[in-house]
């Protein structure tokens, strides 16, 4: 009977203490106070992670890893993507120019999916907009379309592919 009682009051203890609110602070300057608030070294944040459940420390950890610079990317625009290729020691940037023909998931795992002709063979590649390999996207042109997936372009050749601009956006 002894041993009863404090298992209830433990379990009832825990879930408070899993339900509560993250703790965000924008000031990584502040002395620690206790030892339960670990910095992150993403962006300087400190996060409460005692009190946090787990589908809440990872929608933070998620949020610190999205790429905050990024601009409103369309089904039909044509972008460019500048992409993080290593070779040996070295880095650098190569941009890779196309149509926007499919845009999917959302978070952290959107991707999109850029199509051009490169010498008259189609040529389509799927990014991870959030990833590190991909160093930067810029809208070239806004494209005027009606459908959210142009995957009718793979049939079309020449100026058949060519997408109306738009400029209301």
């Amino acid at each position: 009977m002894f041993g009863n009682s404090s298992v209830i009051g433990m379990s009832v203890d825990s879930k408070e203490a899993s339900s509560k609110e993250a703790k965000v602070e924008d000031n990584p300057n502040t002395p620690e106070a206790s030892g339960e608030e670990n910095p992150s070294k993403s962006n300087g944040k400190k996060i409460s992670s005692k009190k946090l459940s787990p589908a809440e420390i990872i929608k933070t950890f998620e949020e610190a890893q999205q790429n905050k610079k990024l601009p409103e990317i369309y089904v039909g625009d044509t972008v460019r993507v500048g992409v993080r290729i290593s070779e040996g020691n070295k880095e650098r940037v190569q941009p890779y120019e196309g149509v926007v023909i499919a845009k999917r998931h959302g978070g952290i795992n959107k991707t999109i999916t850029v199509r051009r002709i490169f010498q008259g063979i189609g040529v389509e590649r799927i990014f991870l907009v959030h990833s590190p390999q991909v160093a930067s996207i810029k809208v070239e042109r806004r494209g005027k379309v009606r459908r959210a997936k142009l995957f009718y372009l793979r049939e079309r050749v020449g100026k058949a592919t060519r997408v109306k601009q738009r400029f209301d956006r």
